[in-house]
């Protein structure tokens, strides 16, 4: 089984935290930022990195709260899994312009309401995951925010 890592990019208001899904290049599917290490890169660069070429994101990698979920892929010829390391990203920055602009869409929705945005079972589990640690991802992200 490959391991991939990956950001759960998220911003607040007050109390409310959203997430930012972006589309997959193939299937125009709801997913989050994820891809490969590069050589010697650490989890929290490659992290940035993804957000930055998917998403056109800058942001604040929480790195006390990852989150390990097996991701489903079909292809042509099976269906493949995939552990995906996520990081919670608490957002600082949102480009206009990003290298993948062109094969993806971006798209913020409200925590509670991130179930309807995917219909895959493997991010809605992701999302769970996530939002049994909001409590401590909003007090977190508001140390860094001040």
């Amino acid at each position: 089984m490959q391991h991939k890592i990956g950001v759960i990019p998220f911003s607040i208001d007050g109390d409310r935290l959203a997430i930012m899904f972006v589309t997959s290049q193939k299937r125009g599917r709801w997913i989050l930022p994820k891809g490969n290490l590069e050589p010697k890169e650490s989890h929290k660069k490659g992290c940035k990195r993804e957000a930055f070429e998917e998403a056109g994101l800058k942001g604040k990698i929480l790195k006390n709260f990852p989150i390990t979920a097996v991701i489903t892929k079909s292809s042509a010829s099976a269906i493949e899994q995939t552990a995906v390391t996520y990081y919670p990203m608490l957002v600082t920055e949102q480009l206009d312009e990003w290298p993948e602009k062109s094969k993806r869409e971006r798209h913020w929705a409200l925590l509670k309401e991130a179930h309807r945005v995917t219909d895959r079972e493997d991010f809605r589990s992701l999302i769970n995951q996530f939002t049994a640690i909001e409590p401590w991802l909003l007090a977190t992200a508001k140390q860094k925010i001040s």
